[in-house]
């Protein structure tokens, strides 16, 4: 489930949340909405989507129920929904440790920027289960993708994609797919990847709207961009640009974390 797809009003009111929630997953299963049956005010918010997990969704599962949350970013924005839904993800943890039910539920959390709401550490569930840092692809592992994408590369090709687009996975596997069904060529793709024409143009935008949406963050990133060499930021916008995936550290410095966003950023970060 992609909380991208949340309408803004349903992010300022937990109650609303939690019942689109409930309801969106309840879709994605084909199963029907049954809100109006567990849903009961005096309970409270937590309680009626726990119940309408607990009694509904996962009783209807033979089989575990693999929740995937991506761009959980989108609640950052809004941190008292926030430390009440991921304390709610916490609590359905602990319930799988004894409740046969809550052993059938599997979570997947994912998100592109580091956890800066304040959360109590037994409310949080980024301190527990298995945490995944997905590294950029070194020169090898590039290589070995555009072998499985049947393209008749030398290193040369492999270089020159790199040096646009670093190892950056979704970056790497976007442009080998549309080279390798012939919609662009390399140097094409070169040309225009960091204009609003090239295939990243949704994909810069967003990271452009998320910085707009952040003073200090975005004269960071513009003091980034500006200079040739790498720049000392202070600590916590150090971390929250890299762990948006716009730059990486160079001992205690930070650099743009390839030249696509360099070239794209210093267009649109003018003045």
């Amino acid at each position: 489930m992609n909380l991208q797809s949340v309408d803004v009003e349903f992010l300022n009111s937990l109650d609303k949340f939690l019942q689109w929630f409930c309801g969106s997953i309840a879709q994605e299963l084909n199963l029907p909405n049954k809100l109006s049956e567990y849903w009961q005010g005096v309970l409270g918010s937590k309680n009626n989507c726990t119940n309408y997990f607990q009694r509904y969704l996962l009783s209807e599962m033979t089989n575990p129920l693999v929740l995937g949350l991506d761009e959980v970013d989108q609640i950052f924005q809004h941190p008292e929904v926030a430390a009440e839904f991921f304390a709610l993800l916490r609590a359905w943890h602990e319930k799988s440790k004894n409740q046969k039910t809550w052993q059938k539920l599997r979570l997947a959390i994912v998100h592109s920027k580091e956890v800066y709401i304040p959360l109590n550490i037994n409310q949080s569930p980024f301190n527990v289960g298995l945490p995944i840092d997905l590294p950029e692809f070194n020169h090898s592992q590039v290589e070995e993708l555009v072998q499985k994408h049947e393209l008749n590369w030398l290193g040369e090709e492999v270089k020159q994609l790199m040096t646009m687009v670093g190892g950056h996975p979704y970056l790497v596997r976007r442009a080998l797919y549309e080279i390798a069904r012939g919609r662009i060529s390399l140097s094409q793709l070169i040309q225009i990847a960091p204009t609003e024409e090239g295939m990243f143009s949704d994909h810069l935008r967003r990271h452009l709207s998320n910085l707009q949406q952040d003073e200090k963050l975005l004269a960071a990133m513009k003091q980034v961009i500006k200079s040739r060499s790498s720049v000392r930021l202070d600590t916590k916008s150090a971390f929250k640009l890299r762990s948006m995936g716009l730059v990486k550290f160079q001992g205690n410095d930070v650099i743009p974390l390839c030249n696509l966003y360099r070239l794209y950023f210093r267009e649109n970060l003018r003045g």
